[in-house]
């Protein structure tokens, strides 16, 4: 399994080799919004309450997903993000704050 630092290189070589150069920052961000809601339109309609079209039902989620994710290193590497490090310190952050208030919360038992 590749880390997201790994990830973050792969996209960029791709992005080097096939893409010419990265969309602008505001580019990409319009077309993360449209690839979560491509995400959105299949939870909607997979999971919740409205009813699937024939069309969706060969969508792939983990392929919309996949399209979210690539969006995201683009985001992060034309940003100078270093991703796996922000998610680190997210991940350690959230298991602070949350730990108890999750174990706690009786919705969820």
């Amino acid at each position: 399994m590749k880390g997201i630092t790994e990830l973050q290189g792969q996209v960029d070589e791709w992005i080097q080799n096939h893409g010419v150069r990265y969309f602008n920052e505001l580019t990409n961000m319009a077309q993360l919004t449209e690839e979560v809601g491509e995400v959105a339109r299949i939870i909607a309609r997979r999971y919740g309450e409205q009813s699937e079209k024939e069309s969706d039902k060969t969508k792939d989620l983990g392929e919309e997903l996949a399209d979210v994710l690539f969006v995201v290193l683009c985001l992060a590497n034309q940003t100078d993000t270093d991703l796996q490090a922000a998610f680190d310190r997210k991940m350690e952050a959230k298991t602070k704050r949350d730990h108890d208030r999750h174990h706690n919360n009786s919705k969820l038992k």
